[in-house]
This record gives structure tokens, sequence and C-alpha cells, in this order.
């Protein structure tokens, strides 16, 4: 009986389970996606246009009359005249990172100021949506927890997938109130709004993943890592 008792001890280490000292923390990545598409590259313009160029010489020739009846769809009463939304916004301009109208043609991550898990002396700190894994049924209900209590619901919002897209394992340091972290990130998406009522925090911005890397700059190659996009 002793003996396997060590043996389950040597399967938590080996295996990276949770112990009684550790707590499981599941943290949201809630992005807003590109609202307008992003602009060229201008060497991906160069070879669009050469490619074009380079295929007209092989069209197909259609007859003048064929091309004269294409031309005149679309020239009736019903025509609209197409004006492109500007990329550049007023809160681009005041650079204003409590706005979704802001990066329209780049991905926002939320970001909240204020006491969360970890935090050395209970200082707030930046951090994402986050709440300790309890009596939840699922580390994804844990983490829809987390979001709705920041928002106060999930009708805008979509996470993707079941599982965790990645973890931290935080060590403990000399300050901090638990001995150690497992941080689990779950991806979730905003569907059909612009704006969001966010409480229960000091202070929130939007960043897109370069100004993310400003408030976690010991974290920032984890966080390249993790967010491709």
């Amino acid at each position: 009986m002793q003996s396997s008792f060590s043996l389950a001890g040597q399967l938590v280490k080996r295996r990276g389970f949770s112990t009684n000292s550790e707590k499981i923390v599941a943290s949201v990545l809630f992005e807003r996606l590109p609202v307008v598409i992003p602009k060229i590259d201008p060497v991906v313009y160069a070879f669009q246009e050469f490619k074009f160029r380079w295929q007209q010489q092989y069209r197909r020739r259609y007859p003048d009359e064929f091309l004269d009846k294409a031309n005149a769809r679309g020239k009736g009463d019903y025509q609209i005249d197409y004006v492109p939304a500007p990329r550049i916004t007023e809160a681009d301009k005041t650079n204003d990172r409590k706005s979704l109208q802001r990066a329209l043609d780049r991905r926002l991550y939320l970001l909240l100021y204020g006491t969360t898990i970890g935090a050395p002396d209970k200082k707030p700190v930046w951090h994402f949506p986050e709440k300790v894994y309890e009596t939840e049924e699922t580390l994804r209900k844990c983490a829809e927890c987390a979001l709705a209590s920041i928002l106060g619901g999930l009708s805008h919002t979509y996470f993707v997938g079941n599982a965790p897209m990645a973890h931290m394992v935080v060590p403990p340091t000399e300050t901090a109130q638990v001995s150690s972290l497992r941080r689990f990130f779950f991806k979730c998406q905003v569907i059909a709004t612009n704006k969001f009522n966010i409480e229960k925090c000091e202070d929130f911005v939007w960043v897109t993943k370069d100004e993310l890397m400003e408030y976690f700059p010991d974290q920032a190659e984890f966080f390249k890592k993790m967010i491709i996009s």
C-alpha cells in the first residue's frame, strides 16, 4: 500500500497534474476580429498586378456585341455608388484604447486592470478576464463565468472550441499569496456588437497584438507564440 502511494505521487510530478498546493486558473483571450480587409502589402500588390497583366495576354476574346451588352448591365435607375468607409477613425486619431472602433484592420484583445489571482501583494495589474477553477463542471465553464462576470452576460460572445489554446505555469514568488498557478487560456470572439459595458475592474483597454506586448514585457515571447495572427 505504501509503494502505491509513492507511485501515484511520481505520476503527478511526471505528467504535470495539479497538486493541492497549485491553483488552476481559466483565462479568456477575448478578441475582436478585423472589421475591414487589411491593406495589401506593396510586394503582394505588385505580384497580383503582374499576374493579372500576364493572364490578360491569354484571355478568351469575346465578340464586341456580347461585351456591349455586359457593360450595359447595372446602369439603370438602381445603380448605387459605392463609397468605402474610412479606415482611420476618431478612436485611432485620439488613441482611444477603450473603444472597439479602432485598428479596424487588426485583431483587438481585451485587457483588464485590477487585482487578480497571483498578483504580488494583491496590487492591481493588467490581466485577461480570468477565474480560479473551483466547482465548475468543466474548465471552459470556468472561463465562461470569468468573462460573464465582466461583461454581464455572454450574448455577444463565441467561445472557439472546448479545449484551451495554451497554458502557462506561473512559479511562486516571495510576495505572491499563492504557491503556484497553472493558467489555461481559452479563445473567445466578439459577435455582432461594437461596445460592451465592462465592469468589476479599475480600467480596461482593447489592444492589438503589438500593443499587448507593452503590458506583458516579461511574457512577450510566450504571447507571441500563442497569438499567431
